[in-house]
């Protein structure tokens, strides 16, 4: 396989990936924190090819990208007010929710019966993904190796296993997200990343 890259910019870009997408295919996109390799949430077989890309352990389940609310209430079981809360106060941006997972999404994304939820804060990818939905996504790696911020560095480890990489420049990188599970009765702070522990109680605890 030979990888393409085109600029964000170009007006192609986004065809371009949403065609490999509603292929079946698996792209690389930048992010508000790295580059990610995404495909189609509901493609059992973009999925797999996803982990066999990034060498990845499938007892790692996969996150999901929204591009709306609706998008994050549609992949959940029960999407909780806790979950409500915490996305109208802290999406688009660096907080991953995990919720009962929608019985319907493929077994290759996770074998938990939960799911892991974020918005991210860049604008081409939330217009991308109103298009086409949301997207299995994760950091455009090899499993252990550096996250990459640009596409000269997600070439460095994936060329070749990717169709195409969109070049939007450097991610700014940084903080990881933060991980709430909202799954049961009371909420778990897994990660403490770019939001604060006291933020989020402070944010569920508002009537």
């Amino acid at each position: 396989m030979k990888t393409r890259i085109i600029a964000q910019s170009d007006p192609i870009a986004a065809v371009a990936t949403l065609e490999i997408i509603r292929s079946g295919g698996v792209v690389a996109v930048p992010t508000d924190t790295v580059y990610g390799v995404a495909c189609a949430v509901d493609n059992p077989d973009a999925i797999k090819q996803l982990y066999l890309i990034k060498e990845r352990d499938a007892l790692k389940a996969i996150p999901v990208l929204v591009g709306t609310h609706r998008q994050s209430e549609n992949l959940a079981a029960d999407f909780s007010k806790a979950a409500k809360k915490l996305a109208e106060r802290f999406w688009p941006g660096a907080l991953t929710i995990i919720v009962e997972k929608n019985p319907v999404l493929p077994a290759e994304l996770t074998i938990y019966p939960t799911v892991g939820l974020r918005m991210p804060n860049y604008a081409w990818l939330l217009e991308l993904m109103q298009a086409c939905g949301p997207l299995a996504a994760t950091s455009a790696n090899i499993s252990g190796a550096p996250s990459p911020a640009t596409a000269e560095e997600v070439l460095a480890q994936l060329d070749g296993r990717v169709e195409l990489v969109i070049d939007g420049g450097r991610c700014e990188g940084g903080i990881p997200s933060t991980v709430v599970d909202c799954s049961q009765s009371q909420i778990s702070i897994l990660r403490e990343g770019g939001i604060s522990a006291e933020d989020i109680l402070k944010t569920v605890s508002l009537n």
